[in-house]
């Protein structure tokens, strides 16, 4: 899959911009703070109708301005083309199109435009609370599965309900269960995808870390989850009088966590910067093989700043690896050093793009091309 072009109209710092992409290598060079990440954003926008950092949808919208567009077209793999148009309107919501019609509901999208995004952020997923890897799950497989999204809706419908019921007081045994049993129905799926993902993409994570780490250290992933060696309504059951007295479910899938190690030791408590930061490209790069051969489309790829906090030996692996042997598809990288993208275009060859940012605006460096 490729993105052919994009229109943007009052997103973020991006004031007015209309860019034609490379199918290859797109490399956006910049100071911090010029645009680069924004740009990605707003590809990513196109993607899931959302933030990439999960803040309101009004702050998206350019200082000053009331509303925001952005506007895509799409080559897939098939040789179809598609456009996407989503846009936002302070006061009055969201709008997304596909070749200009309005679809009934967002989560119809997930997954038509597959992309897969390195950045700065992504040392929450080692660091910060379980929740950021429930939600990496969660969007990784849906953009694979449609049936998977469907169960978190119904799962997430129950668990407020039980949650209401709980700080309510309510103790009516029945009406307990009743609601348990649709959350048991969901979870089981839930349950099961996410196990699979887990052992599908642990293999192939693992083997991307050793390749960009020289070796150094050993990388694993797990799945942790309360549901294992039992059922939700058994759970549930027994914590029933706690939750009660917490006015919260404690114990669900909506808990479930994956567990990181370096040589057998949590990367989360001894995970040097570098480290982490290579877990985190190792993760990404395992996601794209992952949404590539199960979803049928290769996922656009978004590397942002990806070369921060790495040490010698490990950019000039990344840039390898990104560089050769693979077929990572259409890819947009940012970096404000420029002889880490002049090597990177070089190493690719081919069709190949350099902007430079400056302030919102884009411009085409002269020796961009082929």
């Amino acid at each position: 899959m490729v993105l052919n072009k994009i229109d943007i109209l009052d997103f973020k710092n991006i004031a007015d911009a209309g860019l034609e992409f490379s199918p290859g290598v797109n490399c956006l060079l910049g100071m911090n703070g010029m645009g680069k990440s924004n740009l990605l954003e707003a590809i990513h926008f196109l993607s899931f109708a959302r933030s990439a950092s999960s803040i309101p949808d009004n702050a998206l919208i350019r200082h000053g301005s009331q509303s925001l567009l952005v506007k895509g077209e799409y080559s897939s793999d098939n040789g179809t083309t598609d456009t996407v148009a989503c846009g936002i309107t302070s006061g009055k919501g969201k709008s997304l199109k596909l070749n200009g019609k309005e679809y009934q509901r967002i989560s119809e999208h997930i997954g038509r435009f597959p992309i897969v995004t390195v950045s700065p952020a992504d040392s929450r997923l080692v660091e910060g609370s379980g929740e950021e890897r429930r939600r990496l799950m969660d969007m990784v497989i849906s953009q694979a599965d449609g049936a998977y999204l469907s169960h978190l809706i119904r799962y997430g419908k129950a668990l407020d309900s039980r949650n209401r019921m709980l700080r309510s007081g309510m103790k009516d045994a029945l009406l307990y269960e009743s609601v348990e049993q649709a959350m048991q129905t969901a979870s089981e799926s839930i349950f099961a995808a996410r196990k699979e993902w887990t052992e599908r993409i642990s293999p192939v994570f693992a083997s991307y870390y050793a390749e960009v780490s020289g070796e150094a250290e050993k990388a694993s992933l797990a799945y942790r989850s309360q549901l294992q060696g039992t059922t939700l309504p058994d759970v549930l059951k027994e914590t029933r009088a706690k939750d009660l007295a917490l006015g919260f479910t404690s114990h669900g899938v909506h808990r479930d966590d994956l567990e990181m190690k370096l040589d057998g030791y949590s990367a989360r408590r001894l995970g040097s910067q570098g480290q982490v930061k290579t877990f985190t490209i190792a993760l990404r790069f395992a996601i794209f093989d992952y949404l590539k051969h199960t979803g049928g489309k290769t996922p656009i790829l978004l590397l942002d700043d990806i070369f921060d906090k790495l040490d010698a030996g490990r950019v000039g692996r990344i840039m390898e690896l990104v560089s050769t042997g693979r077929d990572f598809g259409q890819i947009f990288i940012t970096d404000t050093n420029r002889k880490h993208l002049d090597e990177i275009i070089d190493g690719i060859g081919g069709d190949r793009l350099l902007l430079e940012v400056s302030h919102g605006t884009f411009s085409l460096m002269k020796d961009s091309g082929k």
